[in-house]
């Protein structure tokens, strides 16, 4: 294998409407280009194929498993097509193929150590697997298991009674959201897991898909780039193709970009990238090149692209394929005892980080903990004095007034949603929550795998929040 080089809401019911239509699951629009049974029976097989490939190689589920469970809600516009797509599992080779049309070669996902799987292009042939990124690092020499919490999993746990209750209603499929399937629950006061819960299936070492809470991730991986003075959220986003003279996205500053008010046009609702996502198409051959349809920094729009391109500045702010690869593991996830969390990239070594990431409850709990520290950990500074802040902060426009506000990849909550002042979180597709409470110390997770399509299963993380503080005594 080789390494391919490269600008600060009100009424919950309506922003709940909203949202559905501009953020998480944001289904209502057609997918990418999916206007085509054929190109539609692709992304569904390039669907399947991700999913069996991560499922398979990161989370140790099994192909039943998956199929019940990760496979059963996808996007409307390919569940007519996934379940008669044959798949083929290649254990030795750790890929998983998925065909869709008899004229062209079958879609491909193939793993990688570290950086869990890549899909191959549409019309790809097996053998391009072969020259997919790959990264050769040694994790730390030490046993995660039996280190002490939080740099490893052992000594962790002192469950409260009182939480018991809450977590028996976040897994019975019904009070905090009408077929709502929850696979996996922590919660963590002044350090310690006080309660923590797994469906039958998963356990705190199975990792699943962040959906868009991988944005949050980016951001911090942003953060970290902006301590060691390779970016900075003021100035103009260093993005290789937006420097020809006279291109007006050479004014998008990196801030912009993590704000959602980057201008560019990212469809009809910004969220939909599938063509990235399960198409096989790259970062850097589609979503560099949006053009400007907004004065960056007036228009807040949820956009997937935004966060794609903050992490396609920071590639070109290290330049070295190689460092950028490996700079989540050595700069971030391995220094807070995240080594359960698979950081995937596209075929031509971007990392997917609006959506592609493979992490677990208790990684997803300890990148709360080090916002809820400030950015320091173990006496290390990870991230930028006043980062947390920044990502906590409104951004210069907001979305629809009747909900949580915006900030850096963070969504703001607060009194209107029934949460202490100060409250941001980490939100994705089917579920996926990381809530930091710093009024209360406490950082509270869900995962989930409801369903994608609009208003489909949506699980009510603020009452869940509201009742997990309520009953913490």
């Amino acid at each position: 294998m080789r390494i391919l080089g490269g600008r600060a809401g009100p009424g919950v019911a309506a922003w709940a409407a909203a949202l559905a239509l501009l953020a998480l699951p944001a289904l209502a629009a057609p997918a990418d280009n999916a206007d085509t049974p054929a190109h539609a029976r692709a992304l569904a097989a390039g669907y399947k194929a991700l999913f069996l490939c991560s499922g398979l190689f990161e989370a140790h589920r099994t192909e039943a498993e998956i199929e019940a469970h990760e496979l059963a809600r996808p996007y409307p516009e390919v569940r007519p097509f996934i379940a008669s797509l044959p798949a083929r599992i290649d254990p030795a080779r750790k890929t998983a193929s998925v065909a869709f049309d008899q004229h062209l070669p079958p879609r491909i996902a193939a793993w990688r150590p570290l950086l869990g799987c890549a899909e191959l292009p549409i019309g790809a042939q097996p053998d391009a697997a072969a020259d997919l990124p790959d990264l050769a690092l040694s994790p730390p020499p030490d046993d995660p298991g039996a280190a002490a919490w939080p740099m490893g999993d052992a000594g962790a746990a002192t469950p409260t009674a009182s939480l018991a209750p809450v977590l028996d209603r976040a897994f019975d499929g019904h009070t905090y959201g009408a077929g709502t399937e929850t696979t996996g629950v922590v919660v963590v006061e002044d350090g310690r897991i006080i309660a923590e819960r797994y469906a039958p299936g998963f356990d705190r070492a199975t990792p699943s898909r962040t959906w868009s809470a991988a944005k949050s991730l980016a951001a911090t991986l942003i953060g970290v780039a902006v301590r060691k003075g390779l970016l900075d959220p003021a100035k103009p986003a260093p993005i290789p193709e937006w420097r020809s003279p006279g291109d007006p996205r050479a004014a998008i500053t990196l801030g912009d970009l993590l704000h959602m008010v980057s201008g560019l046009d990212s469809g009809r609702h910004g969220n939909r990238t599938d063509d990235i996502y399960f198409g096989g198409t790259a970062v850097t051959e589609k979503a560099v090149f949006a053009p400007i349809e907004a004065a960056p920094g007036s228009r807040w729009k949820y956009a997937n692209d935004d966060p794609l391109l903050a992490l396609r500045a920071l590639r070109a702010a290290i330049h070295d394929d190689p460092a950028y690869l490996a700079f989540p593991f050595r700069e971030l996830l391995w220094k807070i005892g995240m080594r359960h969390t698979w950081p995937e990239t596209d075929w031509r070594g971007n990392y997917v980080g609006s959506s592609q990431v493979w992490t677990t409850a208790r990684d997803l709990a300890r990148l709360g903990m080090l916002y809820l520290q400030g950015g320091v950990w173990r006496g290390e500074r990870i991230l930028p004095a006043g980062w947390a802040r920044y990502v906590a902060t409104p951004g210069p426009a907001q979305p629809p007034a009747g909900g949580p506000g915006y900030g850096a990849l963070f969504w703001l909550w607060g009194p209107r949603q029934g949460l202490p002042e100060g409250t941001y979180a980490a939100e994705g597709s089917q579920g996926q929550y990381v809530m930091i409470v710093p009024a209360r110390n406490m950082v509270i997770v869900r995962r989930g795998l409801d369903g994608l399509a609009p208003g489909e299963n949506q699980f009510d993380i603020g009452k869940f929040s509201a009742d997990v503080i309520a009953s913490d005594h």
